[in-house]
C-alpha cells in the first residue's frame, strides 16, 4: 500500500544492517544455513555411496543344471519302463528296455558265421592232414615207377615169352590148316558133313588171327616204348611231385591272410550286433534325476531319438550378468554365493566361464547398474554334495569390492 512501510525478511542482510538484526533473527538464520548444509552433505554422501556400492554390490541369477536327453541308437518297441519322473537314478542304471525284434536271430547267425570262418582259418593254418600227404606221396612214387618201367623198355624175359606165344600160335595155325585140308577131302568124298568143314574153316581163321596178334606183340616189345609215352609219363610225374610238395608246404600266406580277414569281418559283425543289443537297454550316463518321461510299454521309439531327460544335479552353476566395471574377475576365481532358500549358508563358487563379448542386460537380471549398460555373462559353479540345491533356485553372487578390483 502506498505510504505503508515495507517489511524486510529477517534473513535478508541486504535490507537490514547488521546492527539492526535481533538475536532471534540471527538464530533462525543460522539454523536454516545448517539445515541446508546437512541436506547438501546427505545428497553428496548418497551419490558417493551409490557410486561405490555399485561396484561392490551383488548380482543375481538362478541355479541351473545340465539337461541330458537320453535315447537309443537302434529304436524299437518299448518293453519295460523302470523309472518315473522325479526319481533319482545312478550311473549305468537301466531306465528303459526295448524289444529285441530279430536281433537275437541275427546274433546267432553271426555267431555261426564267425565259427565257420574260424574253422576255415584253423584248417588253412594246420595245412593238409597226414593221410593227404601220404596219398600224394604214394601217387608220386607210383608214377615214378611207371616212368622207370617205360624208360627201361620190355625185359628180355618178356620178349622170350612173346616169342614162345608166337610159336604156339603158329603151331595151332598149322594144326588148323591140316584139319581144314582133311575135312575138305572128306566132304569132297561125301564122308563128312558141310558143317564140319565150316567149323574147320572158323578154327583156321582164329588160328591165323592169333598168329598175327602174337607177332604184333613181339614186334612192340622189340621196338620198345614210344617217345610220346615217355613224355606223357614225365609230365604226370612232375604233376604228382608238385601236388605232393603242395601238401607238404601247406596253404599260401595270402590264403591264410584272406581267411583271417574274413574271420575278423565276421567278428566285427558280431560285435556290432552285441552293441545293438546293449542299445536295447537305455542306461543313465550319470547320477541324476529324471526330469521328463513320457513313455509307456508298447510305445514305438525312433532310432537316435531322446526318450527321457535327466538333470545332472551334482554339477550346478549360477548364470549371472556382471557390469563392465567388474570384468576384472577371472576364470577360476572364487566368489561368495548366497541362496534365498538357505540365506544363513554362504557357499563358495568358482567362476568357470566369462563371455568374451558384452551384451545388453536381460530383462530378468537385477543389478544396481542401469539396464541400458552392457554386461558380461558369467557362470559360477557351486558344490552340491548333499543334493539339497535344485535348479531354479535364486542366488546372489557377491562381487569383489572396489579395492580388490583395483588391486
Amino acid at each position: 500500500m502506498p505510504g505503508a512501510a515495507q517489511r524486510t525478511p529477517p534473513w535478508s542482510t541486504a535490507a537490514v544492517a547488521p546492527s539492526s538484526l535481533s538475536a532471534h533473527d540471527v538464530t533462525i538464520m543460522i539454523k536454516r544455513i545448517l539445515a541446508f548444509a546437512l541436506v547438501t552433505t546427505f545428497l553428496v554422501a548418497t551419490l558417493l555411496y551409490d557410486h561405490y556400492r555399485s561396484v561392490t554390490d551383488k548380482v543375481s541369477g538362478f541355479i541351473e543344471a545340465d539337461e541330458i536327453r537320453v535315447g537309443s541308437r537302434v529304436g524299437g518297441r518299448v518293453a519295460a519302463v523302470h523309472v518315473r519322473e522325479g526319481q533319482r537314478v545312478e550311473k549305468d542304471q537301466v531306465l528303459v528296455e526295448l524289444e529285441p525284434f530279430d536281433l537275437l536271430e541275427r546274433l546267432r547267425e553271426a555267431e555261426a558265421q564267425l565259427a565257420a570262418q574260424q574253422a576255415t582259418l584253423n584248417r588253412l593254418k594246420a595245412g593238409y592232414r597226414p593221410e593227404e600227404r601220404a596219398q600224394a606221396k604214394a601217387r608220386y612214387d607210383q608214377l615214378v615207377a611207371e616212368q622207370e618201367k617205360l624208360a627201361y623198355g620190355p625185359r628180355d624175359q618178356e620178349k622170350e615169352v612173346a616169342r614162345s606165344q608166337l610159336d604156339v600160335a603158329r603151331a595151332q595155325l598149322d594144326l588148323a590148316e591140316r584139319n581144314h585140308t582133311r575135312v575138305s577131302s572128306l566132304v569132297a568124298s561125301r564122308a563128312a558133313a558141310q558143317e564140319e568143314l565150316d567149323r574147320a574153316g572158323e578154327q583156321l581163321k582164329a588160328a591165323t588171327a592169333m598168329v598175327e596178334l602174337r607177332a604184333q606183340e613181339l614186334n612192340l616189345l622189340e621196338v620198345g616204348t614210344r617217345q610220346e609215352d615217355l613224355e606223357r609219363i614225365k609230365a604226370e610225374v612232375e604233376g604228382a611231385y608238385q601236388a605232393w610238395q603242395l601238401t607238404e608246404n601247406g596253404y599260401r600266406v595270402e590264403d591264410i591272410a584272406a581267411a583271417e580277414a574274413a574271420r575278423d569281418a565276421a567278428r566285427h559283425a558280431l560285435d556290432a550286433l552285441h552293441i545293438q543289443l546293449e542299445e536295447l537297454k537305455i542306461k543313465s550316463p550319470l547320477a541324476g534325476a529324471v526330469e521328463v518321461l513320457e513313455l509307456q510299454p508298447g510305445d514305438l521309439v525312433a532310432p537316435s531319438a531322446p526318450v527321457l531327460s535327466l538333470l545332472d544335479d551334482q554339477h550346478l552353476w549360477v548364470r549371472a550378468y556382471v557390469p563392465q566395471n567388474q570384468v576384472g574377475i577371472q576364470v577360476g576365481q572364487q566368489l561368495r554365493v548366497i541362496l534365498d532358500s538357505f540365506p544363513d549358508e554362504a557357499l563358495t563358487g568358482t567362476v568357470v566361464f566369462i563371455a568374451r563379448q558384452a551384451e545388453f542386460t536381460p530383462s530378468n537380471v537385477q543389478t544396481p547398474e542401469e539396464r541400458s549398460k552392457l554386461v558380461f555373462r558369467i557362470k559360477v559353479a557351486i558344490p552340491n554334495p548333499d543334493r539339497k540345491l535344485l535348479p531354479g533356485m535364486s542366488a546372489d553372487i557377491r562381487l569383489p569390492d572396489r579395492e580388490a578390483h583395483h588391486d
